[in-house]
């Protein structure tokens, strides 16, 4: 997960005349990310998109760490502890943004790309972003990481997609290396110190953020314990707005937000919180007992759930977060009886039991099962003729595909299944939607070999 806001979450606002006065002044940087003359970095409105004559108060290049030029020997080993990407294979994130369950899973994909950075080639990891606002898909996003060989992580960017109603509403936040003059920018130092200021992302205009780290050495309360060595900073965005966030070792970037407003904080990762052995009989129970509500919401399934959720978190261990989010949506699933109110809670019930299962399962057996799960919600949403519905479920299953793809014994199947399901969908055909989900269907339940 990148340190850019791709969901933003208002954070700690500071008021335009304390923040916006007066023109930048003294030696700063410029687009490129190199010192130089003075260079106001213009404010852009968050709702307009209009840049603003007013500058942003940046830091001066005396507070800067990212103005030297990285060597990138081995950027694909990305082991910094505050920024582990080739550690972590998948991170999940969760709360609520703008009163609603938010939760996103953060996901290492298969191979690399190769990004020009100052007229050489850099192959960097990439990271797949999920978002999903109450159960469904509202931005996905391909991360660009590499890491310098002094231990420094660098971004190269990344493609956004943001959804509106299951279809792609635009783009914007789509930037790499190397094009319209982007510099690579740092967006974890070596060795942070209280007081570096450095951006993650240094295209004026189209992409700026600016970090201050305010503390280190900290400890702060992780998924089963505490967790020594985290860091807050404060970032500064485009339009003048700040929010701050906490990276720990052995996550990244760790919580952003608080609990009593909008929140996106980790709820477990792995193999940071991997615990070996076998799945929990009780948690075996709660799987199956969350894969029939979802399948078919009633009293007597929902009864179930409630009483296997309750037996297991009363044997487990359960991160905070997922207990509380788990909670809330059984509650929710509970009032909302069998009807067309009891679709999302019961979706996002299901989510939460395989974020469970990762700790004791790997990544790949999970996302099968994913895969499972929304192909289930697509034979609902088809049958509703949810045409948007429909368009997101499809996304979610192509996501869950790319991160399992290259490891399926036949994945030419389950590509030709996906490309069917999704040429029905741009053309709003529900129902070639519902006539080639069972053919899906029987293809990844090959996969999972049931």
């Amino acid at each position: 997960m990148s340190t850019n806001r791709h969901i933003l979450l208002t954070g700690v606002s500071v008021t335009a005349a304390a923040l916006l006065a007066g023109a930048c002044s003294g030696t700063t940087d410029n687009a490129a990310g190199r010192t130089g003359p003075s260079a106001c970095v213009h404010v852009v409105g968050a709702d307009t998109g209009r840049t603003g004559d007013a500058c942003l108060p940046t830091a001066s290049a005396a507070d800067r760490v990212d103005l030297t030029a990285p060597g990138f020997t081995h950027p694909t080993k990305i082991a910094n502890p505050l920024h582990p990407t080739s550690e972590v294979t998948q991170t999940i994130y969760g709360g609520q943004v703008d009163g609603k369950p938010f939760r996103t899973e953060v996901s290492l994909l298969p191979g690399t790309k190769t990004i020009e950075v100052d007229g050489k080639p850099v192959e960097a990891r990439i990271s797949q972003y999920a978002a999903f606002s109450d159960g469904r898909i509202q931005e996905v996003a391909l991360d660009w990481y590499a890491q310098a060989d002094d231990g420094s992580v660098w971004y190269l960017g990344e493609d956004v997609f943001n959804y509106d109603n299951g279809v792609v509403a635009d783009t914007e936040g789509t930037w790499q290396a190397g094009r319209r003059n982007a510099p690579a920018a740092m967006i974890m130092p070596a060795a942070p110190e209280k007081g570096n200021v450095y951006r993650p992302e240094n295209l004026p205009e189209i992409v700026f953020e600016e970090v201050t780290v305010r503390a280190v050495d900290q400890t702060v309360d992780g998924p089963y314990g505490r967790i020594e060595g985290a860091m807050t900073v404060r970032e500064l965005h485009m339009d003048g707005s700040t929010e701050d966030k906490v990276f720990a070792p052995g996550y990244g970037e760790f919580s952003t937000g608080t609990e009593g407003g909008d929140l996106e904080a980790v709820s477990l990762a792995v193999p940071t919180d991997a615990r070996p052995g076998p799945l929990p009989a009780r948690l075996t129970t709660l799987d199956r007992a969350a894969v029939a509500a979802h399948e078919s919401p009633s009293a007597a399934t929902v009864r179930e759930v409630r009483a296997a959720w309750d037996a297991y978190r009363a044997s487990d261990a359960v991160p905070d977060l997922l207990e509380r989010q788990m909670e809330r949506d059984l509650v929710t699933l509970e009032k909302a009886g069998d009807g067309a109110r009891a679709v999302d809670p019961a979706l996002r019930v299901a989510q939460n039991v395989t974020d469970l299962r990762l700790r004791y399962e790997p990544v790949p057996t999970v996302d099968r099962d994913r895969l499972a799960l929304w192909t289930r919600q697509l034979t609902i949403d088809a049958k509703a003729a949810n045409e948007g519905a429909v368009a997101g479920d499809i996304t979610a299953l192509e996501l869950a595909w790319e991160r399992v793809r290259h490891q399926a014994p036949d994945a030419l199947s389950v590509d030709q299944d996906l490309k069917k399901l999704r040429a029905a969908a741009d053309g709003k055909d529900t129902a070639e939607v519902q006539r080639t989900t069972p053919e899906l269907a029987k293809h990844i339940a090959e996969l999972e070999g049931k």
